[in-house]
């Protein structure tokens, strides 16, 4: 009787327990037999790994094979464990040392040539494989991202055969994959110089770049809502190292995979207001990340706000709330990273044409109002700012000479990061994270700034949670302007940011 053990990894949420790939050669007809609750694809594994040993050049053992995935109670899925499948087999069968699989942890989906492709989730297994103290060997596709984790404990391969060769000591013909350095540039849908006008609302991105707050605008087609959405990425502030490898972790274990080319930008998703629920927020029978998870550290539009489904966007207000997200199935449960930005635009009527000079609106109150009510209101009273954005005066669309030249986003990003740096010295990176214990602590008020806020508070019937939402923004804008107390001006512009709250009957 031979047996050998190789170790690996699964994947669950964006964590990578620890698994443990047994391999038994027993007397008998010729079998093989995988057990510790394999999903399909793992059991299909049989045949990528019978053809991928032959065409390697070794010799698959004709005796009862018994492959057990430890521990038995961890649902395993996907092609990941076809390489310490392979490997186990072999050094069972005693054509690779044994001993030399004890250092390392092996990934990787193989071809019928023995050729290694790509799997999902091999960053967080390269951070989990490194904090047990062991080297992680993956195929050449994963190499740049597991890098992320230290290129010191990877080590990436094409074939099955470098492989077993570089563990036989023949020849090293694996590789240790070079490392992704430093944060990329972040990458902007466009320059903020690009947008005609609309200073109102270029106002309103800087604060919410500023402070991390979600902002929805109203405007009729054409007025820019799009464009300036597109630009709030550029305003952002570079990620700090943790949150960058939180992102690529996030894009690791997700359908399009991670693109080194994007490594430490910004994430800026813009579903079609068709989507779904779960994808929005995450879920399956196996959960899967959503749009908001995909999101994280950077900004999720959503274009068309009361084309959504009522249901679907009822689904965002525990997560702008917690930053989080847990997906519970019967028999499965995953946590996800959801600290995204939420940024949404919406016609001002079901024409789009609310206030239009030329009088081409012709929706009825009644309309209007159930339009607007496919937003409920404690979706509306989570989202920080509300702004009506105008159409563009014809002499500044067409650029008419006299006018002084636009802020560029990178003039803006300064200001930005400089207001960041200050909420970082509070605790937070964002003024939007702040609890109620840290506004009462640093958003004091001027007594001119209380006295118009009560007024607000009484004429608009503004809620707690709206409340501590108009000091956040206010705590931002002052920061933009370095003030160490919030003043008049500041709580007035942040209140002309609730341009949605009306009096409760």
């Amino acid at each position: 009787m031979a047996l050998a053990c190789v170790h690996s990894r699964a994947q669950t949420g964006l964590h990578a327990p620890a698994v443990a790939v047994e391999v038994d050669l027993a007397g008998g007809l010729p079998a093989l037999a995988i057990v510790g609750l394999p999903e399909t694809e793992v059991k299909e594994s049989k045949d990528r790994v019978r053809a991928a040993i032959v065409n390697s050049g070794y010799q698959f053992p004709t005796r009862r094979i018994t492959v057990n995935l430890a521990p038995a109670d961890l649902p395993k899925e996907g092609g990941r464990f076809d390489l310490a499948i392979a490997l186990g087999i072999l050094a069972a069968s005693a054509q690779i040392p044994a001993a030399a699989l004890a250092g390392y942890e092996f990934l990787g989906e193989l071809s019928l040539s023995g050729a290694l492709r790509r799997v999902r989730g091999a960053l967080p297994a390269a951070l989990a494989a490194q904090a047990a103290g062991r080297s992680l060997v993956l195929p050449d596709d994963n190499a740049a991202e597991a890098s992320l984790a230290g290129e010191q404990g990877v080590r990436a391969a094409s074939h099955l055969g470098e492989v077993t060769a570089s563990l036989a000591g023949s020849e090293i013909l694996w590789r240790q994959p070079e490392a992704v350095t430093g944060i990329r540039p972040e990458a902007s849908g466009g320059d903020l110089a690009d947008v005609r006008g609309q200073s109102q609302a270029k106002r309103a991105l800087e604060i919410a770049a500023a402070g991390g707050h979600s902002l929805l605008l109203i405007g009729p087609p054409g007025a820019g809502k799009t464009m300036l959405a597109s630009r709030l990425p550029g305003l952002l502030p570079d990620m700090a190292q943790a949150l960058a490898l939180e992102v690529a972790a996030v894009a690791s274990i997700s359908v399009g995979g991670f693109d080194p080319e994007r490594w430490g930008q910004r994430p800026f998703r813009a579903p079609h207001h068709t989507a779904s629920g779960v994808a929005l927020v995450g879920g399956g029978s196996t959960p899967r990340p959503g749009e908001i998870t995909l999101a994280h550290g950077g900004v999720l539009f959503l274009d068309e706000l009361p084309e959504f489904d009522r249901s679907v966007l009822e689904v965002l207000r525990e997560p702008l709330e917690s930053g989080h997200i847990v997906i519970s199935r019967a028999a499965r449960q995953a946590e996800f990273p959801a600290a995204f930005q939420l940024l949404a635009a919406m016609n001002p009527c079901p024409c789009g044409y609310l206030g239009d000079a030329s009088g081409r609106c012709h929706c009825t109150p009644e309309r209007i109002e159930r339009y607007r009510g496919r937003i409920s209101g404690p979706l509306l009273d989570r989202i920080d700012m509300h702004l009506n954005v105008a159409p563009v005066a014809r002499d500044v669309l067409m650029g008419n000479a006299g006018q002084t030249a636009a802020e560029t986003s990178a003039q803006v990003r300064a200001r930005v990061s400089t207001a960041r740096g200050l909420a970082a010295q509070r605790g937070h990176d964002r003024n939007a994270a702040m609890g109620p214990g840290e506004i009462d602590a640093f958003c004091l008020l001027e007594n001119s700034a209380r006295s118009i806020l009560e007024q607000a508070i009484a004429r608009l019937g503004l809620s707690a949670r709206a409340y501590h939402r108009i000091l956040r923004v206010a705590r931002t804008i002052a920061d933009l302007a370095g003030a160490p107390r919030i003043g008049q001006a500041h709580v007035a512009e942040a209140i002309g940011f609730r341009q949605l709250d009306r009096a409760t009957p």
